[in-house]
């Protein structure tokens, strides 16, 4: 038996169980398990990894800095902006890569074109849809309630900025990685500054699927484009799902796509 999970605080929303195991009964995968794991402090990240006998993991808010910290090697991606989504367990060492970035993109690519982007948060999802978009030519700014968060984006040159010191300016695509409307009804930010941001704005991306949070409420109601992040999870979970069977045809992502909606 090969186990896999995904591992997250909360994590009971999370359809990755019913994606991963799907595509593994499609491919009669039968010795391949798919299950949930709620962690509540992240020191225990990799013990839980290694306790619990696990194949590869997929890693999600809020441990992806730490995932990074604990693995033996990351690729190229994940090193550049320190987080890791997906850990590879193989001969005892945890190899850690980043599948948000690239999933992120081509779920973009598939929505809309955009030259200038705000990204609302400044945690391990921010920090690879930041580099992505920025790899493809796309000018970035992080927009973020607290200064010390912020140090990493500028380190690497990024356009950055907190609640309190934010000048609104055009841009096309606004996208929110914090984890207001996960749980709850709030807003990435206060209303007044949403607002703002909102009459700035061509279309809104929320990372958060499965629900109409407030942020996509809002894009919604004033007539204009929004996309949850079903399609960034569908290709960041295709993208993993590769690394942990190895070889995996492209149409596998129509069953993973299918059961998203079981």
């Amino acid at each position: 038996m090969k186990l896999f999970a995904v591992i997250g605080n909360p994590i009971s929303h999370s359809r990755s169980p019913l994606i991963h195991n799907s595509a593994f009964k499609q491919l009669e995968l039968y010795h391949y398990c798919y299950t949930r794991v709620l962690l509540q402090d992240e020191k225990e990240l990799k013990n839980t990894i290694t306790r619990l006998g696990l194949s590869g993991a997929n890693i999600t808010v809020p441990f992806k800095e730490e995932a990074f910290r604990i693995c033996d090697e990351v690729d190229d991606f994940a090193s550049r902006i320190g987080a890791v989504n997906t850990i590879i367990v193989k001969n005892g060492k945890l190899y850690g890569k980043n599948t948000d970035g690239p999933g992120f993109f081509i779920s973009l690519q598939n929505f809309r074109k955009a030259e200038s982007a705000l990204i609302l948060g400044a945690g391990g999802t921010a920090r690879a849809i930041s580099e992505v978009l920025r790899m493809n030519g796309i000018e970035v700014t992080i927009l973020n309630r607290s200064k010390d968060r912020l140090e990493f984006f500028k380190n690497k040159g990024f356009n950055c900025s907190t609640f309190e010191n934010y000048t609104p300016k055009d841009t096309d695509i606004v996208i929110n990685t914090t984890s207001a409307g996960l749980t709850d009804t709030l807003l990435p930010c206060n209303e007044k500054l949403f607002e703002l941001i909102l009459s700035h704005s061509t279309a809104g991306v929320d990372v958060i699927y499965g629900k109409q949070t407030s942020f996509l409420k809002k894009y919604k109601d004033s007539n204009k484009p929004y996309m949850d992040g079903s399609s960034m999870l569908m290709w960041q979970a295709y993208l993993a799902f590769i690394d942990f069977y190895d070889e995996v045809d492209i149409t596998i992502i129509n069953t993973m796509q299918e059961s998203f909606f079981l």
